[in-house]
């Protein structure tokens, strides 16, 4: 189980960068930092794992690899900007924090436009 290896990492990495927090804050928060890119590696190690189960519903996919790769996309973003914006609130910066979030939203609205298209598309082709 290595949810559980990854939970350990997790807690030991908090524990050792509170015990710099009071003297040392850079250094704890280089140590956060550290560990969230650690946990990130083994998330990117379990990609391949999910792009194989993606594969599967690609074929049920009439579209080819359009949708394919929008969803891709869209699980990129949320994943980058989440951890970019747990990092920045670590920090204490907050409002960043927040305008990531935001600009994270907007990219995913964008980046879904084309499957909002498509259905607006059938819906219209339906209603004639």
């Amino acid at each position: 189980m290595e949810i559980i290896r990854i939970g350990i990492l997790g807690l030991a990495g908090v524990l050792f960068a509170l015990q710099f927090k009071t003297q040392k804050q850079e250094y704890s928060l280089y140590i956060g930092f550290a560990v969230g890119l650690i946990i990130f590696s083994f998330a990117v190690d379990k990609l391949a794992d999910v792009l194989d189960n993606m594969g599967i519903f690609q074929r049920f996919i009439d579209s080819g690899n359009v949708y394919f790769k929008i969803l891709l996309k869209v699980a990129g973003i949320a994943y980058i900007c989440e951890f970019c914006s747990a990092v920045c609130k670590d920090a204490g910066y907050l409002a960043v924090a927040g305008q990531i979030e935001v600009f994270g939203k907007l990219s995913v609205l964008i980046a879904g436009m084309p499957i909002l298209m498509a259905i607006v598309e059938n819906i219209s082709q339906i209603s004639l």
